[in-house]
């Protein structure tokens, strides 16, 4: 139990939310950050990132750049371009590559793009402020693209509307493929997820790369449109950036997302999002806020297991309203009986501490007092 003077403390601006993290990379950081907030953090890597086992691809792709020096370098990913500068020094070729390099009109798609360039002793020319491919593929046409040869750093996929859109305007592009997306070793923690969104038991999603929204999906399987309906209604999807939310809304998924693609700007924006979701109702004389797994009852923060939590969620949804145990226990997981429903509601009244909070309603069923 959480005290009121204690809820409104930047440790537990997050208290009674599960929040759900499918980066693998740096998913320990970002499960401290929310953490750190009060969350409770379920971790489930939907990818992991393999670089390329030969790294034939990727010398093929090098040769080509020293042979035909690109005009421009589009850099996508910080990690991709430290990657191609140690994969190249490993082949003797950092310095006829880092001349090839000096001499183009380097992009950034983002920060962390542009800090490995600036890293690396070289200059960035442009980044865009949306980092959508739209707005890279506006800017480099708007330049000029015929005849001109486009280096494209991969950040785990291909690239074709990127390299379509700039074949289309007359560029010649090198695709230059770093490291790639794998399947993670043990899929049970993503589907576990899955089974959580669906179960709407976590409130919020996060996603740092776009193809974790596809391995998300495909974990899903034939259960691929609850899990779409959860995210539409009652699970925030918060994303990095615009390029990582753009798979969501495709699916019509509305999706919350920082100004600036940072960690810490994404918990700061999940900070800010999920209480606006929390449902405030007085009820026989108590203040009851309803937040994720957990309940505040006249500003104590007060955790309850799923069961009790969906009974109140049901009940809270039409204060007044009197609901029967057949109504109630379709709010249950499948298996469970009226029986279950009793037990819920008792566990949920000493959970909460208030008795008075849920009345019984003879031969009728439970309600909230009005």
């Amino acid at each position: 139990m959480i005290p009121a003077s204690a809820l409104t403390g930047p440790t537990a601006l997050l208290s009674g939310y599960t929040v759900g993290v499918t980066s693998d990379r740096r998913r320990d950081e970002l499960a401290a950050l929310l953490e750190h907030r009060g969350a409770r953090v379920v971790l489930a890597p939907a990818l992991r990132i393999v670089p390329i086992a030969d790294d034939a691809e990727l010398r093929v792709a090098t040769r080509a750049c020293l042979a035909t020096p690109p005009d421009i370098v589009l850099v996508h990913t910080g990690i991709g371009m430290r990657g191609w500068l140690e994969a190249a020094d490993g082949w003797g070729l950092a310095e006829p590559l880092y001349a090839v390099l000096s001499r183009a009109y380097l992009v950034a798609r983002g920060p962390k793009a542009r800090a490995a360039i600036r890293s690396a002793g070289l200059r960035d020319r442009w980044s865009p402020e949306s980092e959508s491919y739209e707005e890279v593929v506006g800017h480099l046409a708007g330049r000029g693209l015929s005849g001109v040869t486009v280096a494209m750093q991969l950040n785990g996929d291909s690239h074709p509307e990127y390299t379509e859109a700039l074949e289309a305007a007359g560029a010649r592009v090198i695709e230059v493929p770093v490291y790639r997306w794998a399947p993670p070793i043990d899929p049970a923690p993503l589907h576990r997820l899955v089974d959580l969104i669906t179960g709407r038991l976590v409130d919020a999603v996060t996603f740092t790369a776009a193809p974790a929204v596809g391995a998300l999906l495909r974990a899903a399987g034939s259960g691929t449109e609850q899990v779409l309906e959860a995210l539409r209604r009652d699970v925030l999807a918060a994303c990095v950036g615009p390029v990582t939310a753009a798979p969501l809304r495709r699916h019509e998924v509305p999706v919350v997302a920082p100004a600036r693609a940072r960690l810490s700007a994404l918990v700061r924006t999940i900070v800010d999002e999920l209480p606006k979701r929390a449902l405030s109702i007085e009820v026989a004389g108590h203040s009851l806020t309803l937040r994720g797994h957990a309940a505040i009852v006249d500003g104590e923060l007060k955790p309850l297991a799923p069961a009790p939590m969906a009974v109140l969620r049901a009940l809270a949804a039409t204060p007044g309203r009197v609901l029967s145990r057949a109504a109630l226990l379709r709010t249950l997981p499948r298996g469970a009986d009226e029986h279950a429903v009793e037990m819920a509601v008792a566990r949920l009244r000493a959970g909460l501490g208030t008795p008075r909070v849920i009345q019984t309603v003879v031969k009728r069923g439970y309600r909230l007092p009005a």
